[in-house]
C-alpha cells in the first residue's frame, strides 16, 4: 500500500515537540505497578498534607475527613494529569512543565479546599506555597518510605524505557508482515545484540577503590568482584592528570594535544604574514572545547559508530551528544529521558530535595572541621556551594539519559559522572563526605545494571576513571603567596640608579614582574555553563526565560560563569609573564619572547627566575627545555631526561618509578609552557600542594592521582600494562570489535596518536621562534 502524501504533509507541518509530546500520551497505558504507586501516594500525600496544613497558617482543614478527602481528590487528579504533565515536559521543556505541574497542584488544593467547608485558605498564594511545599515533603517521604533505596528513581526509569521500546515496536505485526511476503513464517526468534556501556567515574583513584570495598562501603562493584563477573585493574594516566586530556585520549588515542586543563597560547605569525594574540583555552569553555576537538578528530573516535557521548568533555564524534562540552549538548525537548526526570517528582523534585541536603550537610561538615582542626582543609562557601547541587542533579540526569540510549538499542554509550570529583576537591579525596558520594556512585551502578536487564541490547559494562586525586594543604596555605606572586618577584627589574657628584645612590626596590595567574579552580564552571548555554539556546518558556536571566552573562550565545573570562582577559593585557595552574602542575609563559624557550634564553631574559623556584621549598621540580633536552630540575639535583643522567640528588625519586616517562610525553605536546613546575611531595604522606585553592588535587605528580582504575567483564582479555589514556583506548576498540561494534579490521587510532615522540625532532620544531 502506498504512503499517503497529505499524512506525510501533516507530519512534516506538526512541530517535532508536539508529536513527542503526543506519543507520550498515546504511549501512556495504566498498569499494576502504577496502581500500587498510587495507593502508596495516597499514604505519603496524607502524611506530607497534615504536615503541610500544620506548618502553613494560611491553609488549615479541619478534621480527619477533610484530610483524607483532600488526599483522595489530589491522587485521583494527579492519576490523570500525571501523562500530560509529561507532554507538556517533553513539547515545552522540563523548566516549563515542572512550574505547570506545581500550580496545577496549586489550583487543585486551592479548589479542594474552598469545596470543603471544614478547611479554609486565605489565598492563592497560600495554596501556591503549600503546593511547594508539599513536593518537597513528598520527596523526602518517599525517599524515608524506600529506607535509602532508589527502587521508585528505578520503577520511572523502566516506565521510561518501556515506553521508548514501545515506540520503536510500533510497526506492523509478523502476521501482517507474512502476508506482505516480508518475512518468512518461520523466522527464528534473534538474539539481543551486544552493547557497551561506559561509565566514567571522575576523580576515583583505584587503590582508593580497593580499600572501600574491602571495607565493604561499595557492595555493587565488590558483588562484581567477588562473583567473578568482574575483574579491576589499574591504569596510569601520565601527565597531565586531568580529564580533558583523559578524554581525548580515551575517545580519541590523541595524547599531544592538552597539556593541561588550561593553558596558554602564544602569539603566532602565519606564513601569509597573519598573526594571531596570545590567549587562554580553557577546556571548560564551550567555545574552547569544541576548538580542541576540531583539532582532535580526525572521524575516527571511539563512539563513531552510534555511540552517544554523555556529561563529557569531547564527544568522540558520537553522532548524538548529550551534555557534550563541546557540543553544548544539553539533551533538546524530543529527549523523553530528560523529560521524564523534569518532570517526574522523583526526578527534579527529588535532585532539588537531595540537593539542599548536601549544602547542609557540607555547611555541617566544614564547621566540624574548623571545630577539631582538620588539616589540611579548604574553604567550603560562596560558589562552591551554589554549584554542589548541581553534580547531584546532573547524575541523576545522566541515569535518565543513560535509560532511554539503552531503551533506543544505542551500541556505544560513554558516560562520566563527576559528583565525587567535585567534592573530594573541597573536602579531601578520601575525607567521610567524599566517600558517602562514592558509596552513591557505587549504588547508581547498580541503578545501571537493573535497567541494563531491560534494555533491547545485551548491555556490558565497564567502568573506569580518568585521574585519581591527591591530598595536601595549598601552596598559599603553606608559603604565604600564590604561586603568580612568587613568579613576580623573582622575575623583578633590577633598578640601576646612578648618583649625582659620586654621592651614595639611594636604595630603591626592584620592580615586580607584571604577571597574569590562572589558578582560580574553574573545572566545576564547564558541565553548568554547558548546561546554561544550551537552555538559553532553546525555544519555548524554558529558553526563553533562561535567556533574560542570563543575558548580561551571555556572549554569542554561551553562557559563561566562572573565573575563566576574567583569567583570559587579564592573560591578553601583554603581561610579561602568564602562569596558569592545574592542580599541582603549572606552566609558566614568558609571551614577550616567541617559541619554546630554552634554558640559556630564559637565564638571558630573566636571570634567576628558574634557579629562584628550584629553590623554593613548595617546589620540587622545574622541567625546562635545554641544548641538551628537556631538564628536571630540583633543589640540589637536576634530572636530564633524555638519557636519565642525574647530577647531584635526583629531584624525580619521590614521584615514582615512571615520572621521567611522563614528563617526557608532556614536554613533546602542544602549548607546553616555557617553565613546567610541579609542586613538591611530602614524604610518607605523600601529599602535595596545588596551585590552585583545593585540597584534593590533580593534573600533577605526586600521589594517587595518576593511578586510575579500570574494571570490565572479567573474561575479557587485557592487552598488556596499561600507560597512559592512549593505550586504554586501544584496549576499549578491542573490546568493541570484540563485541561486533567496531569493524575488525579498522585501526582506529589515528596514524602517529600515542606514539612515541621523536624528542630531538620535536626539539628543533619547538624552539624554532614562531614571530
Amino acid at each position: 500500500m502506498e504512503p499517503d502524501p497529505a499524512a506525510g504533509e501533516h507530519r512534516t507541518l506538526t512541530p517535532q515537540p508536539v508529536r513527542v509530546g503526543l506519543g507520550v500520551l498515546r504511549d501512556y497505558r495504566p498498569t499494576v505497578a502504577r496502581v500500587r504507586a498510587l495507593l502508596r501516594n495516597m499514604v505519603t500525600s496524607f502524611v506530607v498534607l497534615s504536615t503541610t496544613l500544620w506548618l502553613l497558617p494560611g491553609v488549615t482543614a479541619s478534621g480527619l475527613v477533610a484530610t483524607l478527602w483532600l488526599v483522595g481528590l489530589i491522587a485521583a487528579i494527579g492519576a490523570v494529569l500525571r501523562p500530560l504533565l509529561f507532554a507538556l515536559a517533553t513539547a515545552l521543556g522540563g523548566l516549563g512543565a515542572l512550574a505547570i505541574g506545581v500550580s496545577v497542584q496549586a489550583v487543585v488544593m486551592y479548589v479542594a479546599l474552598r469545596l470543603d467547608p471544614k478547611a479554609d485558605v486565605a489565598g492563592f498564594a497560600d495554596a501556591f506555597a503549600a503546593a511547594w511545599l508539599a513536593v518537597a515533603l513528598a520527596a523526602v517521604v518517599n525517599w524515608l518510605a524506600d529506607a535509602g533505596t532508589d527502587d521508585a528513581f528505578v520503577s520511572e526509569m523502566l516506565w521510561v524505557m518501556a515506553r521508548v521500546r514501545r515506540r520503536r515496536e510500533r510497526r506492523p505485526t509478523r502476521r501482517q508482515r507474512r502476508r506482505r511476503g516480508d518475512v518468512p513464517a518461520e523466522a527464528p526468534a534473534q538474539q539481543a545484540a551486544d552493547g557497551l556501556l561506559i561509565i566514567q567515574l571522575d576523580g576515583v583513584a583505584a587503590p582508593l577503590v580497593w580499600w572501600a570495598i574491602r571495607a565493604g562501603n561499595l557492595p555493587t562493584i565488590g558483588r562484581w568482584l567477588r562473583s567473578g563477573s568482574h575483574r579491576m585493574t589499574r591504569w596510569h594516566t601520565g601527565l597531565p592528570a586531568t580529564t580533558p586530556a583523559a578524554q581525548a585520549g580515551l575517545l580519541y588515542g590523541d595524547t599531544q594535544r592538552v597539556p593541561a586543563y588550561r593553558w596558554y597560547e602564544k602569539a603566532t605569525v602565519s606564513d601569509s604574514g597573519a598573526r594571531s594574540t596570545g590567549r587562554m583555552v580553557v577546556t571548560s569553555r564551550p567555545r574552547d572545547a569544541a576548538e580542541i576537538e576540531q583539532r582532535l578528530s580526525t572521524g575516527q573516535g571511539l563512539l563513531r559508530d552510534g555511540g552517544v557521548s554523555i556529561s563529557t568533555a569531547f564527544s568522540g564524534d558520537a553522532p548524538t551528544s548529550l551534555l557534550t562540552v563541546s557540543r553544548a549538548g544539553l539533551p533538546g525537548r524530543s529527549t523523553r529521558g530528560y523529560a521524564v526526570f523534569m518532570a517526574s517528582p522523583y526526578g527534579f523534585a527529588r535532585a532539588v530535595v537531595r540537593g539542599a541536603g548536601q549544602v547542609l550537610r557540607e555547611l555541617y561538615e566544614a564547621r566540624r572541621q574548623r571545630l577539631r582542626d582538620i588539616q589540611p582543609r579548604g574553604r567550603r562557601r560562596g560558589s562552591y556551594l551554589a554549584l554542589r547541587p548541581m553534580a547531584s542533579l546532573l547524575s541523576d540526569l545522566n541515569v535518565s539519559l543513560i535509560a532511554e540510549q539503552m531503551a533506543s538499542g544505542t551500541p556505544v554509550i560513554f558516560c562520566d559522572f563527576l559528583d565525587y570529583d567535585e567534592v573530594a576537591h573541597h573536602a579531601g579525596p578520601a575525607r567521610p563526605q567524599a566517600m558517602a558520594v562514592l558509596e552513591a556512585l557505587d549504588q547508581t551502578l547498580g541503578i545501571l545494571q537493573r535497567l541494563a536487564a531491560e534494555a533491547t541490547r545485551h548491555y556490558h559494562i565497564v567502568v573506569l576513571s580518568d585521574h585519581g586525586q591527591s591530598q595536601g594543604a595549598t601552596f598559599r596555605q603553606r608559603h604565604g603567596e600564590s604561586l603568580t606572586e612568587l613568579v613576580a618577584r623573582l622575575a623583578a627589574h633590577p633598578v640601576r640608579e646612578v648618583a649625582p657628584g659620586g654621592r651614595p645612590a639611594p636604595t630603591i626596590p626592584a620592580q615586580p614582574a607584571t604577571t597574569a595567574g590562572a589558578t582560580d579552580p574553574v573545572e566545576s564552571w564547564g558541565r553548568v555553563n554547558t548546561l546554561l548555554t544550551e537552555v538559553g539556546g532553546r525555544g519555548g518558556a524554558t529558553g526563553t526565560a533562561a535567556r533574560l536571566a542570563l543575558r548580561s552573562r551571555a556572549d554569542g550565545g554561551e553562557v559563561s560563569l566562572g573565573p575563566a573570562d576574567r583569567e583570559a582577559s587579564a592573560t591578553a593585557a601583554d603581561p610579561e609573564a602568564v602562569v596558569v595552574a592545574s592542580g599541582n602542575l603549572a606552566m609558566i609563559y614568558l609571551p614577550h619572547h616567541p617559541g619554546r624557550l630554552t634554558r640559556e634564553r630564559i637565564d638571558a631574559a630573566v636571570p634567576g627566575l628558574i634557579d629562584g623556584l628550584a629553590a623554593h621549598p613548595g617546589i620540587g621540580l622545574v622541567v625546562v627545555d635545554s641544548a641538551a633536552g628537556p631538564l628536571a630540575i630540583g633543589s640540589r639535583g637536576c634530572h636530564r631526561l633524555r638519557d636519565g643522567q642525574v647530577d647531584g640528588e635526583d629531584p624525580l625519586a619521590l614521584y615514582g618509578p615512571r615520572a621521567r616517562h611522563d614528563l617526557l610525553r608532556h614536554q613533546a605536546m602542544d602549548h607546553v609552557g616555557d617553565l613546567v613546575v610541579i609542586s613538591a611531595v611530602e614524604p610518607g604522606l605523600e601529599e602535595v600542594a596545588a596551585f590552585e585553592e583545593l585540597v584534593g588535587c590533580h593534573g600533577g605528580l605526586g600521589g594517587w592521582q595518576t593511578e586510575a582504575l579500570l574494571i570490565h567483564p572479567a573474561d575479557w582479555p587485557q592487552e598488556g600494562e596499561l600507560v597512559g589514556p592512549d593505550d586504554v583506548h586501544r584496549q576499549l576498540l578491542g573490546w568493541l570489535r570484540r563485541l561486533g561494534l567496531r569493524p575488525a579490521d579498522d585501526a582506529g587510532t589515528p596514524d602517529g596518536a600515542g606514539n612515541e615522540p621523536d624528542f630531538d625532532r620535536d626539539h628543533d620544531r619547538r624552539h624554532e621562534p614562531a614571530a
